[in-house]
């Protein structure tokens, strides 16, 4: 079993109230082989939301309280994002999963790459706070785009 994050199985869960649907990982859930989680509805943000980014490091950051994830308004939703990372872990744990595909970029599912906590576009390595939780849980973690 392996989690998905929702917005690829196309909910309209995005920050903008859009998905990103792909056909393949819509089909995981179809299948019963694949979960779909929004982790930032999870730890209560409504959508849609503003952008937010983690400023400061990634989620590994995030979580040992060197960072923090602040939305383009200068909110601190930090506690969101880890409350639904905590979520996301409960489900997938409870399902038995494996492995997570995550949407890439995001931060709370980026796994290689996250944007780089100045609204300027730019992008940095490192993973978002659920991805880091996961990783930290023995899930592996891939993207839509490395699945």
């Amino acid at each position: 079993m392996r989690v998905v994050s929702a917005c690829l199985m196309g909910c309209e869960c995005r920050y903008d109230k859009k998905s990103n649907l792909i056909m393949d990982i819509e089909q995981l859930v179809r299948e019963g082989t694949a979960l779909p989680v929004c982790p930032e509805q999870l730890g209560g943000l409504p959508t849609p939301r503003n952008p937010a980014e983690i400023v400061g490091g990634d989620g590994f950051d995030v979580l040992n309280g060197t960072a923090k994830v602040i939305d383009n308004q200068g909110n601190d939703v930090t506690s969101q994002f880890i409350d639904g990372a905590r979520q996301a872990l409960r489900i997938a744990q409870t399902v038995g999963a494996t492995e997570a595909v995550l949407k890439e970029r995001s931060p709370s599912c980026g796994s290689h790459m996250i944007y780089d906590g100045t609204y300027s576009n730019s992008k940095k390595k490192g993973v978002g706070v659920t991805a880091a939780l996961f990783i930290q849980n023995g899930i592996h973690v891939s993207s839509e785009e490395t699945k």
